[in-house]
């Protein structure tokens, strides 16, 4: 079987790369649905862009890689084309537009601009070798049977390895490196962060406005204390930016002075027990255990200056190592991946393969929550399509 452009991948970006690379386009998939990915993001409705994309809000080696192809395609067109699709969308927070109804709006979308541009898509399919002699030859095995397809162009929209039980596996890196690219060591990303001793068991559920803190990044949503650690956004935000062995920090009430707080109400309150106080500011069970892990005993009135301003900067300042994250296990995305340098941005080819693209996850581009990622899908895999579209015939 002959094509003129095979993709390895039916998530986000592969569909995207399949609706824009012109003709003769057939996408592969080992799983038994396109956009598995997209289905169950969101939860459920899919965070599918961010009103303020932009190459700020990316993670990669090459600050300056994701900048064409952001520009090139970019979060308005995909919301133009939401809306000539009659999808219903709204802003939730922080610039995420979420679908009203269901993310499976988002696939249907895709699979009919697919079908629009007349591309074929073979699900339950497993890629078993890639070839290359001026064209590619790649060996896919579907019902037990063996296909051959030549293609003139390749382009790999695997991802990376975050949330294995979704299928997700390491074939791009595999065949990005036996194409001689290199590759930023992949890690996950947009992770919980877990502490071996269980000392927040006791905290399960509870969850604080918070600004944390890694690396010098420092963002402030919602932390929230689970049996095995920390999670919530800032958490799965700031691990982005953490490697192991460091520390983050915890602003636990990143609106209040809480010095000037407590000492206003030292002049009030002061025969109250400080946790009685604590807890004015802080979720009740925080506060207690606050009280007995750093030995808040006491009323506001034994407290010095010096004592408050004390406690204020542990609360401001909490600092914590975990021992480690729950890993691409419940990673939302891979870190790290194929490197940049070896990839063309205006067009996501391989510079040393002519023909051979990749994009979405399996590159080193890595988003912030809330929809920054999707766009990155959007984005790459349009102007790979695009290149494909504009080869001379």
């Amino acid at each position: 079987m002959q094509v003129n452009t095979l993709i390895i991948g039916a998530g986000a970006a592969g569909m995207m790369a399949a609706a824009h690379s012109g003709g003769s386009v057939l996408v592969v998939d080992h799983a038994k649905a396109p956009g598995e990915k997209i289905r169950i993001s969101g939860g459920g409705r899919c965070n599918f862009t961010n009103l303020y994309a932009a190459p700020d809000y990316f993670l990669s080696q090459n600050p300056h890689y994701a900048k064409s192809a952001l520009s090139q395609y970019t979060q308005w067109d995909f919301i133009d084309l939401v809306t000539r699709h009659k999808i219903a969308y709204h802003e939730k927070t922080l610039g995420q537009l979420f679908c009203d109804t269901s993310a499976k709006d988002i696939i249907a979308m895709l699979r009919s601009e697919m079908q629009q541009a007349a591309a074929a898509l073979w699900l339950s399919t497993e890629v078993t070798s890639v070839q290359h002699d001026g064209d590619f030859k790649v060996t896919l095995s579907k019902d037990r049977q063996t296909h051959e397809v030549t293609a003139q162009n390749l382009i790999v929209a695997t991802g990376g390895k975050s949330i294995p039980k979704m299928g997700a596996t390491g074939l791009a890196y595999q065949i990005a490196e036996q194409f001689g690219l290199r590759l930023i060591t992949p890690r996950p990303g947009l992770v919980p962060l877990t502490f071996t001793d269980g000392r927040f068991k006791a905290l399960a559920g509870v969850a604080l406005p918070s600004k944390v803190s890694a690396n010098a990044n420092s963002f402030e949503e919602a932390t929230l204390f689970t049996h095995r650690g920390l999670s919530g956004p800032a958490i799965l935000q700031a691990s982005s930016y953490w490697h192991e062995g460091e520390a983050i920090e915890v602003d636990c009430a990143p609106r209040t002075d809480l010095f000037t707080a407590l000492k206003s109400q030292r002049q009030t309150d002061s025969r109250k027990a400080l946790s009685t106080v604590l807890a004015q500011h802080l979720p009740a069970r925080l506060a207690q255990y606050l009280t007995e892990a750093w030995d808040l005993s006491g009323n506001l009135a034994d407290c010095s200056d010096v004592r408050l301003a004390e406690i204020a900067t542990h609360l401001h300042r909490w600092q914590l190592t975990p021992s480690g994250s729950e890993g691409y296990r419940t990673a939302e995305v891979t870190l790290g991946g194929i490197d940049t340098d070896d990839l063309s941005s205006k067009t996501m080819e391989a510079k040393a393969v002519p023909g051979l693209y990749f994009i979405g996850e399996a590159v080193d581009v890595t988003g912030w929550l809330g929809g920054y990622n999707f766009q990155w899908a959007w984005s790459s895999g349009w102007v790979a399509g695009q290149a494909i579209q504009a080869k001379p015939a």
